[in-house]
């Protein structure tokens, strides 16, 4: 019986060591006597006891491998110290196991030789300006040579670009530098700026001043000419209205009469004005002066009369 049990304990093992479970999103490759001879996918898998083994296992998620700090020189030779993250993914299991002994490994070491020449082929200024065309760069390089490996790059990330601190100094009085221009140039464009618009403000000020006293002369030559006009117009309508009543009957005595109150009234405002009068010889004879007076009023009458009456006629002829 012991044998027996024995014999049934050593098949349970080899069939317990024959049944392989591969999980999801996992590769396991598989030898015969040392010899490739297949690819496990992921479920329940059933194997050889003694003559088939699983020699590589194998993930096929995106892995992330860090890459050491490195010094790289740039085209303007300053030397830098650069790290990076390398994102790979094994897209061929097989290819992974045979072609490279730590594929991880050697990915990492093609990323830093990459990088290293990537740099060699800028300036320190463009460094920093390319991160995006440099992590591409890198990711065409590193898929070029890791095809045969079965790795795929899926993108590289530039974590640090370290210069010197004599370059560091150097930037920093740059960018100094560069931040005193701008504003200079900023306060000086300012200045320029208010001069113009004061010049502006007082141009503008100068030419309204000047409209402004242009309409105020047109304003007061316009009011002038319309007070003259109708001064004018008033004065013509009232000579008319005088000429109307003279040729009425008894007009002529009441401009007599008028005539000889505003003579009066003259010698009267005369005296209040001024303590020393001339007065004429026959001061003292009223009527006299405003015989004096009518007459004077006949004989512009008269005048009137003939530059205004038909040629051969007297001024009070009749027809």
């Amino acid at each position: 019986m012991e044998p027996l049990l024995a014999l049934a304990a050593i098949v349970v093992i080899a069939i317990l060591m024959g049944v392989k479970t591969v999980p999801q999103q996992q590769a396991w490759i598989v030898e015969s006597l040392g010899k490739f001879d297949r690819k496990l996918e992921p479920g329940l898998n059933f194997l050889m006891p003694f003559y088939q083994k699983v020699a590589y296992k194998h993930s096929l998620k995106e892995n992330a491998v860090e890459v050491p700090e490195q010094a790289g020189i740039t085209r303007d030779n300053v030397t830098l110290a650069l790290d990076g993250i390398l994102y790979i993914r094994v897209i061929d299991p097989v290819a992974a196991s045979y072609g490279v002994s730590n594929p991880a490994y050697a990915v990492q070491l093609l990323a830093q030789t990459t990088m290293r020449s990537e740099i060699g082929k800028l300036t320190l200024d463009k460094t920093f300006e390319e991160r995006e065309t440099l992590n591409a760069n890198i990711v065409t390089a590193i898929n070029q040579a890791a095809q045969a490996w079965g790795i795929q790059c899926m993108r590289y990330e530039i974590k640090n670009i370290t210069p010197p601190q004599s370059v560091l100094k150097a930037m920093e009085l740059q960018v100094a530098a560069d931040r005193q221009k701008r504003a200079a140039i900023l306060e000086s464009e300012g200045k320029m700026q208010a001069q113009i618009n004061a010049a502006q403000g007082a141009k503008q000020q100068v030419v309204l001043a000047s409209e402004g006293a242009l309409t105020d002369q047109v304003n007061r030559a316009k009011g002038e000419a319309e007070a003259i006009l109708a001064v004018a117009d008033a004065t013509g309508k009232g000579i008319e209205m005088v000429a109307s009543a003279i040729v009425k009957q008894g007009g002529s005595d009441a401009v007599a009469l008028r005539i000889a109150e505003q003579y009066v009234t003259a010698f009267k405002e005369l005296a209040k004005e001024s303590t020393t009068v001339l007065l004429p010889a026959n001061a003292g004879d009223a009527g006299s002066m405003v015989a004096q007076a009518l007459t004077v009023f006949d004989a512009i009458r008269n005048k009137t009369a003939v530059g205004s009456a038909p040629q051969g006629k007297g001024p009070w002829s009749g027809a």
